[in-house]
C-alpha cells in the first residue's frame, strides 16, 4: 500500500514509569519495537515518530524511523488526545509535501510485542471496506463482564447494568454470553480523509480487528512480564533490533 504511514507517538515524560517510552526491554527501548514493527510491515512505506524530545528523536532515528518534525508542546501534555498528535502530523505532511497518505497506522510504544503480519492484515481489512471510518484492534475478554456485579446501597450484589439482585441467571457458563472485546494498542488505523474532514478520530464505522492478547506497559511489573514473554517465545522484532545494533 503506497499510501500508508506508521506513526508512533512518543512524548517525553511519564508518571507511571520515568521516560516509559525509553524503558529497556531485552536491551532496547520500548519505542524501538514499534519502529521495528513498522519497518518490517510489508504494507507500511514510512515509519514516523511524533515526539517533543530531541533525545527521543535521536534514538528513533538510530532505530530506523523518520522524525521530520518535533511535536509542539501544546500537543504533548498529559491531557493531549490521540487526535491532537495525529492531526498535527497529517497537517504537517500535507503542508510540507503537498499530499497526505490515506492510511495512518497508530503504533503505541507501550504495546511492544507485535507480529508485523497483523499490521498487514489490518490494513488489508480497512482497504477493502470503503465505508469504514477507522480500524481498532481488540482481544477477546477471557472473563465475560456480563457475569460481573456491583454493590447496591444496602451492600447486596446486583447485576452490572440493572438493579437486579437475583443472581442465579449469572451462573451460566461463559460461553452462554456474547463475546466482549478489550481494546488494546496492537494496531489501530485511521483515514486521513476522515480525520482531516471531520471533528472526529475514529468515527462510527470502526472495523474490529481481533488481535492476539497482548501485554501493555503501565507499570514496572508489566515490563517484567514482557521480559519473560520475550525470553520464552522470542520475537522477530528483537531479532531485527539485535541485527541492526550489530551492524
Amino acid at each position: 500500500m503506497s499510501n500508508t504511514i506508521a506513526i508512533i507517538p512518543a512524548r517525553s515524560g511519564s508518571k507511571s514509569i520515568k521516560d516509559k517510552n525509553l524503558a529497556k526491554l531485552s536491551g532496547h527501548p520500548l519505542i524501538a519495537y514499534s519502529i521495528a514493527a513498522g519497518v518490517l510491515s510489508k504494507s507500511v512505506i514510512r515509519t514516523i515518530v511524533s515526539t517533543d524530545s530531541e533525545e527521543y528523536a535521536a534514538i528513533a532515528k538510530r532505530y530506523g524511523a523518520e522524525v521530520p518534525f518535533l511535536r509542539p508542546a501544546e500537543y504533548s501534555t498529559d491531557t493531549s488526545t490521540d487526535r491532537d498528535f495525529m492531526l498535527h502530523a497529517m497537517q504537517w505532511i500535507k503542508e510540507k509535501e503537498n499530499k497526505v497518505p490515506e492510511y495512518w497506522v497508530h503504533l503505541r510504544p507501550t504495546t511492544p510485542l507485535r507480529d508485523p503480519k497483523h499490521i498487514d492484515e489490518a490494513l488489508k481489512m480497512i482497504e477493502l471496506d470503503a465505508d469504514a471510518t477507522a480500524l481498532r484492534s481488540a482481544h477477546i475478554c477471557s472473563e465475560s463482564p456480563f457475569k460481573w456485579f456491583r454493590k447496591n446501597e444496602s451492600g447486596y450484589l446486583t447485576a452490572l447494568t440493572t438493579e437486579e439482585t437475583s443472581l442465579d441467571r449469572f451462573n451460566l457458563p461463559r460461553q452462554s454470553y456474547p463475546d466482549v472485546f478489550i481494546p488494546d494498542g496492537y494496531v489501530d488505523v485511521v483515514r486521513s480523509s476522515f480525520v482531516l474532514g471531520t471533528n472526529f478520530f475514529h468515527g462510527n464505522k470502526v472495523i474490529g480487528y481481533v488481535s492476539p492478547a497482548c501485554t501493555e506497559v503501565d507499570s514496572p511489573e508489566e515490563l517484567d512480564i514482557l521480559e519473560f514473554q520475550i525470553k520464552k517465545y522470542g520475537s522477530p522484532l528483537l531479532e531485527y533490533l539485535n541485527h541492526l545494533e550489530s551492524k
